[in-house]
């Protein structure tokens, strides 16, 4: 009951879970937060997309237009810990009601057996969210409707496709391939047909 009056929690008329207190912190941030600053937070990924409280206080954060960028970043990033963690960006002065999702899990280099940012890698994310740019399988800006048609999930991964590195076959070529092996096949059995009738001959015997 304390919690819940609390003004940095009632806004949004529901408290983060006790276990899962991220969106709490969240809070109590956009409650401090000037109306000119932003807040960019590190947080698990879990709450972008659970269900029950947590999702009534993603929904008052975007009917509110507070989410500015969700940057979805590579695992094995910091000390401790090995899952893919991304950053909330909130702001209270936004020009408009987009959200800017960004896809950077593959912004990285391997050391040890850690992931690190590069001053490219870092560069390439600060430069499209200073743009609020559109890049293809990296970015993209959701709209207030786009993000409500999503139940108010706010996970990257349902707003940037991820590029398909699986190789593209040519059908028309590999069902061309196809034919000529099935094609030499049936030389061959006839040849082996032909050398085993040869073999099967009476003694003294010759074929007409």
């Amino acid at each position: 009951p304390l919690l819940i009056n609390d003004p940095r929690f009632s806004p949004a008329g529901v408290l983060a879970p006790k276990s899962k207190a991220d969106l709490a912190f969240i809070m109590h941030s956009l409650s401090w937060l000037a109306s000119n600053g932003t807040a960019a937070i590190v947080c698990f990924p879990g709450i972008m997309y659970r269900g029950g409280a947590e999702k009534k206080i993603r929904k008052y954060l975007i009917d509110n237009n507070f989410v500015d960028c969700v940057i979805q970043l590579p695992p094995n990033l910091f000390f401790g810990t090995s899952i893919a963690t991304c950053i909330m960006v909130m702001k209270k002065n936004k020009t408009d009601n987009k959200t800017l999702f960004i896809d950077a899990t593959k912004e990285c280099i391997k050391v040890t057996n850690n992931n690190k940012l590069t001053a490219d890698n870092m560069d390439k994310i600060v430069n499209c969210f200073a743009n609020r740019s559109e890049i293809e399988h990296f970015s993209h800006l959701a709209t207030y409707d786009e993000v409500e048609e999503n139940d108010y999930n706010l996970s990257v991964s349902t707003y940037v496709e991820a590029e398909d590195t699986r190789e593209k076959i040519d059908i028309v070529k590999l069902n061309a391939e196809i034919k000529e092996i099935v094609a030499r096949e049936q030389v061959l059995r006839d040849e082996i047909d032909k050398i085993i009738s040869e073999i099967d001959l009476p003694t003294g015997e010759t074929e007409v």
